[in-house]
């Protein structure tokens, strides 16, 4: 098992022992946040980067500090929006950006958002933020990465790999080996797990701890946190959310430690991303 692992994709690596939670074919009737006329106050914008454009989400002041929000293994969907409108409207206000890392597509199952995720190219994304960073400071200010599972582990990332990023606060996701050792980081780094979380070498406590060292040797600030009685996904709160994180499994909800967790990231990037 141990080398089959080892042939797998990450995303497989991530999730291989956890299938049996899940419901394959569970489809929830969702939109695309792209669609959504609940979200009609993001914009949609094209970022270029290299040979290549994407699509991007965009809300909150022009000329605010910005913060790239990276999406989970689902896509651009409902949840990712909710959580950079959350933010926009956060203290003074930031600008907050989605790059659409999966092109248009968005997973509506489990099996969806696997294959999604298997086939995304990480170092791709890697650029992507890095362009999306760059469109943010294009007004002068500062810009930070937020991100959330798979979107975590790339914000975590973009603190080694993308020179220009002055905050990251990273929810229960640690980037493979391969993509970016966290010891490395320039950034200040805050991030977020659950005491449940069962993702093993993911965003489980273990991998949290060992991440905790890794920051502490860079030598630049900062914090990780863990949530006791939560689990993955746990800032997940909307209806939607509730009920997909109950089809996979994840039936805990802290309305507390969701509160905290919000409070402890306006606290770090406005510390970190302030005009001040």
């Amino acid at each position: 098992m141990a080398l089959l692992l080892r042939r797998l994709p990450l995303s497989s690596r991530i999730f291989a022992r956890h299938r049996p939670l899940v419901t394959p074919s569970l489809r929830l009737p969702i939109r695309s946040m792209a669609d959504a006329a609940a979200h009609s106050e993001f914009k949609k914008v094209q970022i270029h980067r290299d040979d290549t454009t994407f699509d991007a989400y965009v809300v909150g002041k022009d000329d605010a500090p910005g913060i790239v929000v990276l999406q989970e293994w689902w896509g651009v969907d409902f949840e990712i929006k909710n959580h950079a409108l959350k933010i926009a409207k956060m203290g003074p206000g930031y600008r907050a950006l989605i790059p659409d890392l999966y092109r248009g597509k968005v997973g509506l199952d489990v099996a969806e958002a696997q294959h999604l995720m298997d086939g995304l190219d990480w170092q791709g994304a890697i650029k992507d933020i890095n362009a999306s960073v760059s469109w943010l400071k294009s007004n002068g200010s500062k810009a930070g990465v937020t991100g959330f599972c798979m979107g975590g582990a790339l914000s975590i990332a973009s603190a080694v790999l993308v020179p220009e990023v002055d905050a990251v606060v990273a929810f229960y996701g640690v980037p493979s080996p391969g993509l970016a050792d966290p010891s490395q980081v320039k950034a200040p780094v805050q991030a977020h797990f659950g005491e449940l979380d069962n993702f093993v070498g993911f965003s489980d406590v273990t991998a949290a701890k060992s991440l905790q060292e890794k920051l502490k040797s860079s030598g630049v600030p900062y914090e990780v946190h863990i949530y006791a009685g939560s689990a993955h996904a746990f800032m997940n709160t909307s209806p939607g959310g509730v009920t997909r994180r109950k089809g996979m499994g994840l039936a805990d909800e802290n309305q507390a430690a969701v509160d905290l967790a919000w409070s402890r990231f306006s606290s770090w990037m406005g510390k970190y991303l302030s005009f001040a």
